[in-house]
């Protein structure tokens, strides 16, 4: 039985109708042919919407609510400056400090502690003093959650910390100096190996013995030409050692120079514990990491009243999808700044030979994203419900999400590169006496062109600028934040263009000027993709505030403040990094050589 095109497209539409049902959208304010509400209608928006209640934010500042009780806003102003700089400012500083395996690391760390215990004081006093106004807030419990999590995570600086700290307050020498310099920076030696009777004892390596014994035995024996140069050669090797080994006569002593006997299984072992134990907490700084952002998402939701009863599933959509972009953007950003060179994600060559590009990252999470999200769309639906528009819409982008991933990790693949080019050896011929190797890889393998994580937040903001919405302050909202991502995407191709004509040659990051860019704007999308949740649009509107220039200002505003902090943090751990590697430097380009000097 055969069927034409147009009957099969007939079908088609067919069904994506039966899919759609009505073709309600939002509010319920007609289908997608009607036209965009200019003002609010709140007998309209009282049919799907309970009256909004009272919150934090409009208890304190509106003054909303019993007049007759307190408002005492200060307390939570202290409370949201102090964490902020708890989260902010000394933890990262400490996480910094402790990778570059700097001895002042716990000392921001010991800040992070102080500041976020008077923090939470300041928070136990607000909530004493003000009536609970959020039923069901987890925000609290996640903190004590998360702040556990720091701890376990730095148990072991604050075991050591601790121990220290007796022993100094034990010891007869209880100067501030020894304080700082034994508890603080655990820079100080056991006091009992540094009397002048163990100056001298220094153990000697088993080589520096074996040529005592030579230049003893060439005492009482003939010397020859040849016996002769070797002697000279050994009393030059036994006087350099010498040498370096008096300089380091204060560190290097009879009780702290003992080598260990363990066997090469007991050392592979103990790597592989090493390496499992590093695994292990990663995984507990990402999950710590994931954590700590959402509790700032968190705070906010409670304080503002947010993401309640018919507006949370709406409002978790846009603030995690939102906050994805806005994450992206930072990565992104940091990607610009050098971060992660050691990968090669720093638009650099490979220095590691780390198998898995940032394309592929890339890929792996916009996959696992869709893969995720398509069966979510469907979140708040009775069964049975036919699926509407928005759904069909949402679900459609998420399935893209999905395979554009799984093609984006394809193309990532070595394998599968090395699959895709046998074909062209075929058509070369057999030659019996050509090495493996005879087919030299073209400049382009160099680097990672992958369009495909560009392609799908591109196409992803193409249609969410199109997205209906029930008000028009709405429309121009999403609009707004769905050009933003388009424009990373033009930004990112751009980038994938130049880098095709000369692809990256050192190991430095290249720093492509359009990676900042796109940046900006993917992290800014980000953030007003997360204003755009109905409950945020509607609040604007009953105040006077929809006004979507005030809205991207106010993203671009904390993008720029975000980019500061993130150039803040790269900059100060690669300024560690320097001081650990000085003697590790690299020439500038010819070009820019003669520059200077001409100036």
């Amino acid at each position: 039985m055969r069927v034409s095109i147009p009957t099969a497209a007939s079908l088609l539409m067919a069904l994506a109708i039966s899919f759609q049902g009505d073709g309600s959208h939002g509010h319920g304010h007609g289908g997608h042919h009607a036209q965009p509400i200019v003002e609010l209608n709140e007998t309209e928006l009282a049919r799907w919407h309970s009256p909004t209640p009272v919150s934090y934010y409009t208890f304190d500042i509106e003054r909303e609510g019993d007049a007759d009780l307190k408002r005492r806003p200060g307390f939570m102003i202290a409370h949201i400056i102090l964490m902020s700089l708890a989260f902010f400012g000394a933890l990262p500083i400490g996480i910094i400090l402790r990778s570059t395996q700097h001895p002042a690391h716990g000392v921001p760390m010991l800040a992070f502690y102080s500041l976020t215990a008077v923090g939470l004081a300041a928070s136990g006093i607000y909530k004493k003093a003000t009536p609970n106004l959020y039923e069901g807030s987890v925000h609290g419990k996640q903190g004590y959650f998360v702040l556990f999590l720091a701890a376990s995570l730095s148990a072991v600086d604050i075991v050591a910390g601790v121990m220290r700290f007796v022993s100094f307050f034990r010891s007869d020498d209880r100067t501030f100096r020894r304080f700082w310099r034994y508890v603080i920076l655990s820079q100080e030696v056991d006091t009992r190996l540094q009397g002048p009777e163990y100056t001298g004892l220094i153990v000697e390596d088993p080589e520096e013995y074996e040529v005592h014994k030579l230049g003893r035995a060439s005492d009482d024996s003939p010397i020859s030409p040849t016996e002769d140069e070797t002697e000279q050669w050994a009393n030059e090797v036994h006087r350099h050692r010498h040498l370096r080994h008096a300089s380091l006569a204060s560190e290097r002593t009879l009780f702290g120079n003992q080598r260990s006997n363990s066997s090469d299984t007991l050392n592979e072992a103990a790597k592989e514990k090493v390496t499992l134990r590093t695994r292990l907490l990663k995984a507990g700084q990402f999950a710590f990491t994931v954590l700590e952002r959402s509790i700032l998402l968190t705070g906010i939701v409670v304080y503002t009243g947010g993401c309640r009863e018919s507006y949370v599933n709406g409002c978790l959509a846009h603030l995690i999808k939102g906050g994805i972009f806005w994450c992206y953007g930072l990565l992104t950003f940091a990607r610009f700044l050098g971060s992660w060179a050691e990968y090669g994600w720093a638009w650099n060559r490979n220095p590691t030979n780390f198998k898995y590009t940032a394309e592929f990252t890339e890929s792996f999470v916009i996959f696992l994203y869709g893969i995720t999200n398509t069966w979510m769309e469907r979140f708040g639906a009775k069964a049975g419900d036919p699926y509407s528009t928005k759904q069909v819409q949402h679900i459609s982008i998420a399935v893209m999400f999905w395979f554009a991933g799984l093609v984006g990790m394809g193309i990532e693949s070595k394998r599968v590169r090395r699959w895709l080019a046998s074909s062209t050896f075929s058509s070369v011929g057999h030659t019996p006496n050509a090495p493996k190797d005879a087919v030299e890889e073209p400049a382009s393998y160099l680097g990672s062109f992958n369009p495909f994580p560009a392609l799908v937040i591109g196409v992803t903001g193409a249609a969410m600028a199109a997205h209906f919405q029930t008000y028009l302050f709405q429309v121009e909202i999403h609009k707004l934040w769905g050009n933003l991502l388009v424009g990373f995407s033009v930004l990112r191709c751009l980038t994938y263009f130049f880098l095709w004509l000369g692809p990256p040659k050192s190991i430095l990051p290249s720093r492509p000027p359009t990676e900042a860019l796109g940046s900006f704007f993917l992290a800014c999308g980000g953030m007003v993709f997360m204003f755009s949740t109905e409950e945020v649009t509607i609040a604007a509107m009953r105040r006077g505030r929809d006004d979507v220039m005030m809205f991207l200002n106010l993203g671009v505003a904390i993008t720029c403040l975000a980019f500061c902090w993130t150039l803040c943090m790269v900059g100060f751990k690669g300024y560690l990094k320097s001081r650990s590697h000085s003697g590790v430097t690299y020439r500038s380009h010819p070009v820019a050589a003669t520059t200077t000097q001409t100036a």
